[in-house]
């Protein structure tokens, strides 16, 4: 047996995941999970650095600390809960807490925090991360990191699969049947990132749940069709976004090109953005060459797979394929240990000289180990 904890935290920035897994060259097994929230004040942190790319040095280097200390926790108490020492486990594998993404910016870059050596003394855990910043030395988008490990675990020679995970960002992995087909994938545009920021500005909540709220209000097709139309929806892949993008400015300047008075009530506007986040997957995947094949698999993981509602209107947009929709528990493992157990893979990957990205998805100019590691002695 060998143990990997992977800690995960998204654009939402809601709070931490780690899972743990048992993972060998023929598959990963998700054992079990620990989450916590971030404290309110290191959560307006948070959001304060995504949106302030000004913002001074010294913020963002207690928050480096912080969200270590909240990994960390989180870590233990998935150890204490499962009675395990830290000998136990052979690495971490942590995608730190996004801050910035800018992939197409020169240079290109991308910014996690929540800082290896503090996550690593404080477990008591040799830790792995970082795994983005070589895919964007290479070139690359740093973005989706996920699909390696979709096409490691859920890929089938049978039949094609497409995993879609809806977390702050969609995105989605192809996986096509056959050994030898290249697996793509990329970011779709927004999942939960414009409908959380609604909910929250509006309702002083974090999230919709079961989309509740979306369901009481009806969506506004012209707006809509102005959302629709924005580029990044019809850029080639490999491309990745992030909520530096797809955000409520993004959102208030929409609404401004349609010019004139029109008002959309809170309601409306909620249900228009579940509309918006399920037609720009819809349209990514009917654009896919094989969701035509009556074989088709969408497996949905990601926080957004608990989005009732969402599911359905996602569900509904590819009525006319033969795409056959599921969770990605129908295949054992639950939609939100997705993630953590991919970041787990990865610093599994790391220690075994695996590569860790896929250039077809990231655009990096080769495969690569990715990582780098801090040890706990």
């Amino acid at each position: 047996m060998a143990l990997y904890i992977g800690v995960m935290s998204g654009t939402s920035m809601d709070g931490v995941d780690a899972v743990l897994c048992d993972i060998t060259p023929e598959g990963c097994r998700s054992i079990a999970q620990s989450s916590r929230p971030y404290p309110a004040t290191l959560n307006a942190t948070l959001r304060y650095l995504a949106r302030t790319p000004t913002a001074d040095i010294s913020t963002m280097a207690r928050a480096n600390r912080e969200v270590a200390g909240v990994f960390a926790d989180t870590v233990n108490d998935l150890l204490q809960s499962q009675n395990l020492q830290a000998d136990a486990i052979t690495a971490i594998g942590s995608h730190g807490q996004t801050i910035l993404h800018a992939p197409d910016a020169t240079p290109p870059f991308t910014l996690q925090i929540g800082d290896m050596a503090t996550l690593a003394v404080n477990t008591g855990i040799d830790v792995i991360g970082d795994f983005r910043s070589k895919d964007v030395a290479l070139g690359g988008q740093g973005a989706p990191l996920a699909p390696a490990f979709h096409a490691f675990q859920f890929a089938d020679p049978a039949r094609t699969r497409i995993v879609l995970n809806i977390g702050g960002i969609a995105n989605v992995s192809v996986l096509p049947a056959g050994d030898e087909k290249t697996v793509t994938g990329f970011d779709t545009g927004p999942g939960n990132t414009l409908l959380d920021a609604w909910c929250l500005k509006h309702l002083c909540q974090p999230y919709d749940e079961n989309g509740n709220w979306a369901a009481t209000g009806k969506p506004d097709t012209d707006l809509l069709t102005v959302m629709l139309a924005d580029p990044y929806f019809s850029r080639p892949s490999p491309k990745s976004a992030g909520p530096e993008y797809f955000n409520l400015t993004w959102l208030e300047e929409k609404c401004a090109a349609l010019g004139g008075d029109k008002t959309i009530l809170p309601h409306d506007m909620q249900a228009t953005l579940l509309s918006l986040t399920a037609q720009s997957i819809a349209q990514a995947i009917k654009a896919l060459s094989h969701s035509a094949d009556s074989t088709t698999q969408l497996i949905i993981c990601g926080g957004g797979a608990f989005n009732t509602r969402l599911v359905t209107a996602i569900t509904d947009a590819l009525s006319a394929t033969a795409v056959e929709v599921q969770t990605s528990q129908h295949l054992g493992l639950h939609p939100q240990w997705v993630e953590g157990a991919a970041f787990a893979w990865l610093a599994w990957a790391y220690q075994h000289n695996v590569l860790g990205n896929l250039p077809a998805v990231t655009g990096a100019s080769r495969p690569a180990v990715l990582g780098t590691c801090c040890k706990a002695r």
